[in-house]
């Protein structure tokens, strides 16, 4: 069980930035799978976005793309998502999750990610 601690998140105005980081407890994350997901309120979770350690492939929801960029520090452990120009619309907790098994056509799928965070509140103000 690897254990996930997301970090980050605030408040900010429309068109700022904030960078959300996820820390894994797991002395190597060789061969996981580590993505982001968001719930806002009165709305299901959804993908946001993953990143493939060993081959940096990432994937984005295409609410997102263009906007933020998932990326992974080996030293520390640590996946982030950098979140620019952010709207309304991005208000949301936001879930860290990670899994070593998860397939291509699973990716997006909240199912396929048998580690998660305990989530970061994002809020942006219009």
């Amino acid at each position: 069980q690897v254990q996930l601690v997301e970090s980050g998140g605030g408040l900010v105005q429309a068109g700022g930035s904030l960078r959300l980081s996820c820390a894994a407890s797991e002395r190597t994350l060789h061969g996981y799978t580590v993505g982001w997901f968001r719930q806002a309120p009165g709305k299901e979770r959804e993908f946001v976005a993953t990143l493939r350690l060993n081959s940096q492939y990432a994937y984005y929801a295409d609410s997102v793309k263009g906007r933020f960029t998932i990326s992974r520090d080996n030293a520390k452990k640590t996946v982030y998502l950098q979140m620019d120009s952010l709207k309304p619309e991005d208000t949301a907790v936001y879930y860290c999750a990670a899994s070593n098994t998860v397939i291509t056509s699973s990716l997006r799928s909240q199912s396929a990610y048998n580690n998660w965070g305990q989530g970061t509140q994002v809020t942006v103000s219009s």
